[in-house]
């Protein structure tokens, strides 16, 4: 997410529309304040969607382990040639 436009809950209310366009379009979050106090945030569906579903520990802990050892850049058909070798290996 990046940084986040700051605007009164009455200018939220009058230009909702202009603001949710610049939200999209900048994807950036919109806070809204009354009485000087943050009381919500307007945010993408993107961003939300990161937010309220965030990628499971187990799943982050792979990609960092694939990241290290290289094997980020493996193609599928060099794993099947991986796999096809091991195979081959056991029968013997």
């Amino acid at each position: 997410m990046n940084d986040g436009i700051v605007v009164t809950a009455l200018d939220a209310r009058a230009n909702f529309g202009k603001l949710l366009r610049r939200v999209e379009d900048e994807g950036r979050s919109l806070v809204i304040e009354k009485r000087g106090s943050p009381r919500a945030v307007l945010l993408s569906i993107r961003d939300y969607v990161r937010l309220a579903v965030p990628e499971p520990e187990v799943l982050r802990i792979i990609g960092q382990e694939s990241k290290q050892k290289g094997t980020n850049r493996i193609g599928a058909k060099q794993i099947d040639q991986i796999i096809k070798a091991a195979r081959k290996s056991r029968r013997r």
